[in-house]
């Protein structure tokens, strides 16, 4: 693995942390709901339409979620294309290890919340994000 290659495999992930961002976004409008409904009860499995959007509690944390989201994807763009050069194994080892993070917490709470297909989705998610990263890339 090259250190060109993380850094191009840092903006993939970016865009997968940050392509949920938009999703929830629209959760908190009525008319606009219906995809993160959907994404939610997909990650919630099985898929039973049961998944509601309707609370304006739901709605507050699906705002969050979205802002959250849209902002660690474009830190860890902003890390590969201002950051990566000058410290590519730091840059490589923070992403690493807040992807580790999110993953072990949301995966807790999934279970926790009585949904623990999310940790399965969760894992797939991990794997994309991770990707290369795992491996510290050749000078």
């Amino acid at each position: 693995m090259t250190q060109k290659f993380h850094k191009f495999y840092l903006k993939v992930t970016s865009i997968v942390i940050a392509s949920f961002a938009p999703i929830f976004f629209l959760g908190t409008m009525q008319e606009t709901s219906e995809l993160a409904r959907f994404t939610l009860d997909l990650l919630s499995w099985p898929i039973d339409g049961q998944t509601t959007y309707v609370s304006p509690d739901t709605k507050f944390l699906s705002a969050l979620t979205g802002g959250f989201l849209l902002g660690w994807g474009v830190t860890v763009w902003m890390l590969a294309v201002l950051v990566y050069d000058k410290a590519p194994e730091e840059v490589r080892k923070a992403v690493l290890f807040g992807l580790l993070s999110w993953f072990v917490l949301d995966s807790a709470g999934s279970i926790t919340s009585g949904n623990p297909s999310n940790a399965l989705f969760n894992g797939f998610v991990l794997l994309i994000g991770v990707g290369p990263l795992w491996i510290p890339a050749k000078k």
